[in-house]
């Protein structure tokens, strides 16, 4: 006979919804063989019913046969042939009605016994088992949502160990509830078939058995069938009491192991954190916003399938997609109302989730899992390999020297060792140290003593600093957001670039001719974080613009810090870890012993670190383009307004030596005698020529005074 198909008891501790639905599809046939049968048994009874009323029919027909010498025919009744004959056919028929009796305490025994004990033992256990194993969930729910609003305040310890008490109880009674529930449906597939082939092999044989005396072959030809059928059934009986055998010491082995994980909070000393996973499945909470400043947490189900996180509820046939983690950032969180939270945020930033998980150690694991997953460990071939060896070579890439004295005086002997030493310190430092930095000393970069600033403290630029104490009436914004000029420049810049980063450290450093001191930096913030045990990072949104470099916070979209752009004089990414890269700019205070103070600022992004880079540089070409075009132009409406001026000027010298000869004429005109007519009268001016006259006086005066 074909295999049997089995629900896997050794994934009952998870209920996964791959298992839940799994035990759907065994709860949906056995509903169907519960239809299935209740018609047949109905079929066999009608059957068994016929059978005893044939029996019950033919013994009356024997009774009444004999009873017929005893009745009195007003004709005929003394016929004894007739007598005699239906005597012996009396006797033949209750021989008949006593196979026929017998026939039916077969029937009874092997067909109507087996399916009425499959029908009303095997089947009601299943409900029953059923019940209790929903009434289990149910409570194993309740118990896990106590638990999970547990607030991370200190509270009644005795509160507190009675709901984990709680936890352990239900869960321990759903494990073992839905363990003996698996395998009654498992035993349920074996107990299907011999079910079956019982009632029918006993009724086959009943037959058998009442037309033996009449037909021998026919007889011999069902026994040798009925026999390779008998056979059947005691083999199949006996794999189910090897396989109950096998199914009962799993319960027991799984019991044992199993009693540790029935803690929400297992020690972690007794089950470590495995950080090599690529792929990670289990319940999650997530929480929902249901409105500006509430929300609500869901218990589904989550797991990673290669790139993307996936989650699904109970009852759904399959998961749905919750967001792509390649290059994805996560980090633990700290939730208000929750413990043991981390979040999620996509690689362009526009999408996060929030989760929370049942204990530290799961949290962990989630968190590494995600990280694996975003450094797209999970297409090579051996995975968990490659992760192991990533996650050991940043362990070692992080554990810095026993102290910073010691780091430096190991770069201080003389130019032999100091290759020697630059080698040797680049396979535990940060990144690999530059030829340059052989040859020059760490001093010169970065001070043994500087201190590292971890987070970013100040949420205002500098520049609103400056137009406070500048615009004493004008209004400042208090969350710290660009004014109304401001913003408008931001508007009319060419270059617009987002990307996310996380702000890793900064601190004062001397050199900024190379790019070594931002490796230097680099190195010693890391090692510092390693040191102090600082993994928590501020993620910040990083705006390039022409005008200057911006964090913003990605909640509230309020400026954290503004760096104008001028004020960076390098920019470098490391030579290894690509997702690395740091700033170097001049600070707007004093200076120190004759120069400026700079101060290198290190990040993390989830792009690569030379496009961020590259980003900057551009965005200093087209300031600068920028700012040699607004010279030029200054330049020309300089010169225009020069040669305007020119213009003029000669256009009023001119009208000044057309108004002096118009002068000398007049004058001219004016200065002749007056002559008498030829008739002894004398010429007399018009009103006009007088008002000529009038005219070249004042222009006269006009012009000496113009003069």
């Amino acid at each position: 006979m074909p295999g049997i198909d089995k629900l896997p008891i050794e994934e009952t501790l998870e209920d996964s919804p791959q298992t839940r639905s799994l035990l759907g599809v065994f709860e949906e046939d056995t509903a169907a063989m519960s239809s299935y049968f209740s018609q047949l048994f109905k079929a066999m009874q009608r059957i068994y019913d016929a059978q005893n009323e044939l029996s019950a029919a033919t013994h009356l027909t024997s009774k009444l046969l004999k009873d017929y010498e005893k009745q009195r025919f007003p004709l005929g009744g003394d016929d004894e042939v007739m007598s005699s004959t239906l005597q012996q056919f009396a006797k033949v028929i209750d021989e008949l009605s006593s196979c026929h009796a017998v026939l039916s305490t077969q029937l009874a025994d092997a067909m109507m016994f087996p399916i009425t004990q499959f029908k009303e033992r095997d089947l009601r256990e299943i409900l029953i088992l059923k019940e209790v194993f929903q009434i289990a969930s149910d409570d194993h729910d309740a118990a896990i949502n106590r638990y999970s609003r547990l607030s991370k305040r200190k509270e009644n310890e005795k509160v507190k160990n009675e709901v984990m008490e709680d936890v352990y109880t239900s869960r321990k009674k759903q494990h073992e509830t839905i363990m003996h529930y698996f395998a009654s449906l498992n035993m349920l597939q074996y107990k299907k078939k011999i079910a079956l082939l019982e009632p029918l092999l006993g009724y086959m044989q009943a037959q058998i058995s009442f037309f033996k005396l009449g037909s021998e072959n026919l007889t011999q030809q069902w026994e040798d069938f009925l026999t390779n059928i008998g056979t059947s059934v005691q083999n199949v009986r006996r794999e189910m009491d090897s396989d109950a055998e096998a199914m009962e010491q799993t319960i027991q082995d799984l019991k044992e192991a199993s009693d540790p994980l029935y803690m929400p909070d297992p020690d972690p000393n007794m089950v470590p954190v495995n950080r090599n996973l690529t792929r990670k499945a289990g319940y999650l909470n997530t929480r929902n916003k249901t409105g500006l400043v509430s929300s609500s947490w869901d218990r589904q189900y989550f797991f990673t399938q290669g790139g993307n996180l996936m989650s699904q509820s109970r009852g759904d046939v399959a998961g749905g997609l919750v967001m792509d983690i390649d290059n994805c950032s996560v980090m633990a969180v700290d939730c208000e109302d929750r413990r043991f939270c981390f979040q999620i945020t996509a690689f362009d930033g526009k999408k996060a989730a929030i989760l929370q998980a049942e204990s530290r150690k799961d949290c962990e694991e989630w968190i590494a899992t995600i990280n694996n997953i975003s450094k797209r460990i999970y297409l090579s071939e051996n995975p968990e390999e490659i992760a192991a060896r990533v996650n050991q070579s940043a362990l070692e890439a992080v554990t810095p020297s026993p102290s910073f004295q010691q780091r430096h005086e190991s770069f201080r002997p003389s130019m032999q060792g100091r290759a020697k030493a630059a080698r040797s310190g680049s396979q535990c430092s940060v990144g690999s140290e530059s030829p340059a930095l052989s040859s020059l000393s760490l001093d010169s970069l970065v001070a043994p003593d500087t201190p590292i600033q971890f987070d970013i403290i100040s949420p205002v630029s500098e520049e609103h600093t400056s137009q406070a104490k500048s615009g004493q009436g004008r209004r400042t914004n208090p969350f710290g957001e660009s004014g109304g000029p401001q913003s408008e420049e931001s508007e009319d810049s060419i270059l617009h670039q987002l990307f996310i980063v996380r702000f890793l450290g900064s601190m004062e450093v001397k050199a900024t001719e190379s790019s070594d001191v931002i490796y230097e930096t680099m190195r010693q913030i890391l090692a510092a974080r390693a040191i102090h045990n600082i993994f928590r990072m501020t993620e910040s949104h990083l705006l390039v613009t022409c005008e200057c470099l911006k964090l913003i916070d990605p909640q509230t979209q309020v400026t954290r810090l503004r760096f104008s752009l001028s004020s960076v004089v390098l920019c470098a990414s490391h030579q290894e870890n690509k997702r690395l890269f740091g700033f170097v700019l001049q600070t707007a205070g004093g200076r120190v012993d004759g120069r400026p103070v700079t101060v290198c600022y290190v990040f993390e992004s989830n792009n690569d670190g030379e496009k961020i880079c590259d980003s900057v540089g551009l965005a200093k070409q087209i300031a600068l383009h920028s700012e040699m075009d607004r010279k030029a132009s200054q330049k020309q409406r300089e010169l225009d307004k020069a040669k305007e001026k020119q213009q003029e000027e000669l256009h009023k010298q001119k009208q000044i030596e057309k108004d002096l000869e118009e002068q000398s004429r007049l004058i001219a005109a004016s200065s002749r005698p007056n002559q008498p007519a030829a008739d002894g009268q004398i010429l007399v001016l018009s009103n006009s020529q007088s008002e000529d006259s009038d005219v070249g006086d004042e222009g006269q005066k006009k012009g000496e005074s113009e003069a």
